[in-house]
């Protein structure tokens, strides 16, 4: 373990073995970092927090922080990272409530750019991107894959489906269902994120299929259970459209448009 002595660590932190902790940084207590993650100067970590293996953390970062929403009242909540990602310059990322999940979690390899913030009880999945800047208020579902281009930002309990692609400056206050890419404030739904699929090695024919449930739930003037009946047709020809399907059945806020 290699922690720089101007490193501020409680006793009680638990850290493997080849951590590595820069210099002014601060980890709290009842924080547990996992193998080969290094931590920047100037990163504050509190706790109750649980980081995995071989992630990165940037200087100025502040992970685990109580949040500021006005119901929490010190509760025992909780944050959860898991392997490989790196979170750079400034970003903010704070624990659950007791309100709902208890616990905000991130998954593996997913890249989180400078001063994006992660909201309370919040759900990323793996191999995301949000780039700079990017705000999710709590509650929010990033999905697999899912891209979250500058200044994006999210309402809360909206969920962002599976490989979804949004432009620079979107605001979303709906759910963004799976493959779909969107732009504009408030956000206005575009064509399949085709471009991102095609560098995800999606077959001309999978791209295809989407682009057709695409035009039946955007297109043809169709309510989304009307326009689900008609896709689940497509599933045989193509597994990812009950991907797509799914996250439009799954809706509570309604879907961007």
């Amino acid at each position: 373990m290699s922690v720089d002595p101007r490193a501020i660590v409680d006793p009680t932190a638990r850290l493997a073995e080849d951590v590595e902790v820069g210099p002014f940084s601060i980890i709290g207590p009842d924080v547990e970092i996992g193998a080969g993650t290094v931590i920047a100067p100037h990163v504050i970590l509190k706790g109750p927090t649980v980081i995995g293996r071989n992630n990165r953390i940037f200087q100025f970062s502040t992970v685990g922080e109580d949040t500021p929403d006005l119901k929490y009242q010190g509760e025992p909540t909780r944050l959860v990272i898991g392997d490989n990602n790196v979170i750079r310059e400034g970003v903010t990322i704070h624990r659950g409530t007791v309100q709902d999940r208890g616990e905000t979690t991130i998954g593996d390899n997913n890249l989180l750019m400078a001063y994006v913030h992660i909201g309370h009880d919040s759900v990323i999945g793996n191999n995301t991107i949000l780039v700079n800047n990017t705000a999710l208020a709590g509650h929010v579902y990033v999905n697999d894959w899912a891209i979250l281009s500058g200044y994006t930002l999210v309402h809360q309990f909206c969920h962002i489906g599976a490989h979804s692609f949004t432009g620079m400056g979107t605001a979303i206050g709906k759910d963004l269902p799976a493959f779909v890419m969107a732009f504009g404030s408030p956000a206005e739904a575009r064509a399949i994120n085709s471009e991102g699929l095609k560098r995800r090695n999606f077959s001309k024919e999978d791209i295809s299929a989407l682009s057709k449930a695409y035009k039946i739930i955007y297109r043809q003037n169709l309510t989304v259970d009307e326009a689900c009946a008609e896709m689940e047709a497509l599933v045989p020809d193509c597994s990812h459209v009950q991907l797509m399907v799914d996250s439009l059945r799954h809706s509570k806020r309604g879907i961007v448009r």
